[in-house]
């Protein structure tokens, strides 16, 4: 039976939030053993309720009406008010940006960015080309002009875990301790 650590029982759902490329998804999947809970991505689920892929569906689409849609899943997935067991869900780069979007996940979930250095998202990002954002000239200034746009925003979260380099379970050990901190605060 995998490890289970004590933070699983008595928090709410959590969001992971952050840049694309920051290992929402894997360290979201690693976190979610170690609790004990389920694990869902929202990009995923956003491509099962619609059939399309995140690209396609921004290509037909446009933006708006993506986080429209990506409202209705992360309101379905945390913003229900039925009791359910708590979850870990990874979110899109651009989810926690569009305001209706981050109240459900303020009001629902405990939120964690995390934060990551441009250098090692930009490698990391360049190994596929699924993100819609970055399908530009220059992907770098594209991703600073992000940066400079959602870093306030992010900040909004409820805590801000730097990622480790290395393997990814150093940052998931960084998210445990620093939910422990956080609940320690209102004990």
């Amino acid at each position: 039976m995998p490890r289970q650590d004590k933070v699983a029982f008595n928090t709410p759902h959590i969001a992971l939030i952050g840049m694309m490329g920051v290992g929402k998804t894997t360290i979201g999947r690693r976190l979610a053993k170690r609790l004990g809970r389920e694990f869902y991505d929202s990009d995923d689920e956003i491509e099962t309720a619609s059939g399309r892929t995140v690209s396609g569906y921004f290509h037909d689409h446009g933006e708006a009406e993506f986080r429209a849609g990506e409202k209705r899943v992360i309101s379905r997935l945390v913003g229900s008010e039925i009791v359910k067991p708590s979850i870990v869900l990874a979110t899109g780069g651009g989810a926690f940006t569009h305001e209706p979007t981050r109240d459900i996940l303020l009001s629902h979930s405990l939120t964690i960015w995390l934060q990551g250095d441009i250098d090692v998202i930009l490698e990391r990002v360049s190994r596929n080309n699924k993100r819609p954002l970055l399908q530009v000239e220059d992907p770098r200034a594209k991703l600073e002009e992000l940066f400079k746009a959602r870093d306030p925003i992010y900040g909004l979260a409820q805590i801000h875990v730097p990622i480790a380099k290395g393997p990814h379970i150093r940052t998931v050990n960084r998210v445990i301790r620093a939910i422990n901190r956080h609940q320690s605060n209102f004990r």
